[in-house]
């Protein structure tokens, strides 16, 4: 469990403040540890951030009815200097959500008819979290499974260029040319995070980057261009 937390997202009732704590949501219980009583939470709009909070001892028996991965407001409050959970209520999850987690489950299902179907689905629901299942499924076994991945990756758009420009330079000529035509096809979502990883691209990095950008139309500026095109002080 996480050692630092960011400071809580309070999500206080109308009227003002209450003295007797705060509503907490999470989108994402990460562990549930019922010896220490404390329970692990991804905050929201903290990229990804935890937070662990102790559990008091009239909230164990609702302890006991999370586990990983659920949503939940916990009423939150500070006892001590430390972060207490008093009550659970569980959230039911959004079904696409829902589903969206069955289908990562069955990406890395040993029958590649339910991988196939799961690379499909994924670019369908537009779940961020499928980027990187996606991009190693690319190098799967069945042939239909990697096409699949492909089209998924382009529907999830700009998302997907971070993790596909490293591609670029793959040792595999099948994967390199994937990652350059998926990016061509992802457009102009595509230009700026391409441009930006040129500043820290190693040279072989930035050839394939500057084909690609080429490719689709896109030139960008050389720094002793830039130089010329600042205006002069008089």
């Amino acid at each position: 469990m996480a050692d630092e937390a960011p400071k809580l997202i309070q999500i206080a009732p109308k009227g003002g403040e209450k003295k007797d704590g705060f509503n907490l949501v999470t989108e994402r219980v990460v562990a549930v540890n019922l010896e220490n009583r404390q329970l692990e939470v991804e905050l929201l709009a903290y990229d990804g951030k935890t937070v662990v909070l102790d559990v008091a001892e009239e909230a164990l028996e609702d302890l006991k009815k999370l586990k990983a991965g659920d949503g939940a407001t916990i009423r939150v409050v500070e006892e001590g200097g430390k972060r207490v959970a008093t009550s659970f209520r569980i959230r039911a999850k959004d079904p696409n959500t829902a589903r969206a987690d069955s289908m990562l489950l069955d990406l890395n299902d040993s029958h590649w008819l339910n991988r196939k179907y799961a690379a499909e689905v994924l670019g369908e629901l537009k779940d961020l979290r499928a980027v990187d299942p996606l991009i190693s499924a690319l190098t799967d076994e069945v042939g239909d499974v990697r096409q699949r991945a492909y089209d998924s990756l382009i529907k999830l758009g700009g998302p997907s260029v971070p993790s596909l420009i490293p591609l670029l330079v793959a040792e595999e000529d099948e994967i390199r040319q994937s990652a350059t035509e998926i990016l061509r096809k992802i457009g102009k979502p595509a230009v700026e995070p391409l441009a930006i990883a040129l500043t820290d691209a190693d040279e072989r990095l930035k050839t394939r980057i500057m084909k690609v950008l080429d490719r689709m139309g896109y030139k960008p500026k050389t720094k002793e261009q830039v130089k010329t095109e600042l205006p002069r002080l008089t």
